[in-house]
């Protein structure tokens, strides 16, 4: 499957499947490597992360625990630039080592946003790990120390992303087809 159309828009593979595995488990073992006796909180980022998140659990050799938080600040195909947590962090953070696990960090607002927020929670030390990163739309300074992929800034969707709720089941990542 080349190309989909998802609601108005076209998209056309641009990371297939298999290249998405095999740097989940780069990112998954250096994580086990610099992690090892700490016992890291991995913070998935819904709903975009959700897909990822797991994968990078389950390829984590040391042990972890997972939660998640909900955040919106996307409508369509752009930011809102509004950042909303939806769904709340239940877990005491203090003294626990946090990775966050975004799906993707474009402007990094948000992630500036959920960083300074977890801080007030006396976390040990906050991580980013992020699938893609797009460091040409980065507008705030962040210390990103796990990026499966730098990308362009195509809008992509596939593997957990989406359009409007739509194609997040995509195996692969597919970006826009301007049309």
């Amino acid at each position: 499957m080349d190309t989909v159309k998802i609601k108005d828009k076209t998209f056309r593979v641009s990371i297939p499947e298999e290249e998405i595995k095999k740097r989940v488990k780069v990112l998954a073992a250096r994580i086990s490597h610099d992690m090892d006796g700490k016992n890291p909180l991995l913070l998935g980022v819904l709903n975009g992360a959700f897909i990822f998140a797991a994968d990078l659990m389950r390829e984590i050799t040391i042990p972890c625990e997972i939660s998640f938080v909900k955040l919106a600040s996307y409508q369509g195909t752009t930011s809102t630039g509004k950042i909303q947590e939806v769904l709340g962090i239940n877990e005491d953070l203090t003294g626990r080592t946090v990775i966050i696990v975004e799906d993707i960090v474009d402007t990094g607002r948000t992630m500036k946003s959920m960083v300074e927020s977890l801080g007030t929670r006396n976390p040990a030390s906050v991580h980013i790990c992020t699938l893609f990163v797009k460091p040409e739309k980065l507008e705030v300074d962040l210390d990103i120390e796990y990026a499966a992929f730098e990308i362009p800034n195509d809008f992509i969707l596939g593997y957990g992303l989406d359009y409007d709720q739509q194609g997040r089941g995509l195996k692969g990542i597919y970006s826009l087809v301007n049309d």
